[in-house]
Order: structure tokens, then C-alpha cells, then sequence
């Protein structure tokens, strides 16, 4: 354990941020997947969990949880899963 004033404060904020990072990345795994099991069921809410999963994932990058390209990577992936399920077969 640290003896320096500030490296003990430093310490405290750094686990108040870890547990809040943590509940924020979980969330984000969980609309992510909820997303798209909605997407391969076809279910008719596919759409609004897609939604909120991509509003989820902005929110994470802009509070500085994930890196902004890593949010648009998972972004890109579920935009393409949903797009896959929503094109007619091919004939």
C-alpha cells in the first residue's frame, strides 16, 4: 500500500472507477448480445434492441470506457449481423 497522500486518494478513485467501468462494460455485453439473439430469432423488437445496443455502445466511447474505434467496430459487426438476417434469401 502506498505511504504518499495522493497515491492513496489516487488508489481509492481509480476502484471507484474500475467498478463503474465494469458495470458499464457489462451492460454493454449484455444489450449486445440481447441485440442479436433478437436478430437471428427475428423477433419484432430486433430493431429497438439494435438501437439501444448502438446508443449504449456511443454512450460507453464518449464516457471514455471503450476506445471510439472499438466502439465503431461493434457497431459495425451488429449493423452487418442485422443486415444479414433482414436480406430475402438468395434465389
Amino acid at each position: 500500500m502506498a505511504n504518499i497522500k495522493s497515491q492513496i486518494k489516487r488508489i481509492k478513485q481509480n476502484e471507484v472507477r474500475r467498478e463503474r467501468n465494469k458495470a458499464v462494460r457489462s451492460e454493454l455485453r449484455t444489450r449486445t448480445k440481447s441485440a442479436l439473439v433478437a436478430v437471428a430469432a427475428s423477433s419484432d423488437d430486433a430493431g429497438d434492441k439494435v438501437v439501444a445496443a448502438i446508443r449504449r455502445i456511443d454512450k460507453a466511447a464518449a464516457k471514455g470506457v471503450i476506445h471510439p474505434n472499438q466502439a465503431a467496430r461493434r457497431k459495425s459487426r451488429l449493423m452487418r449481423h442485422a443486415a444479414a438476417t433482414d436480406a430475402p434469401p438468395a434465389s
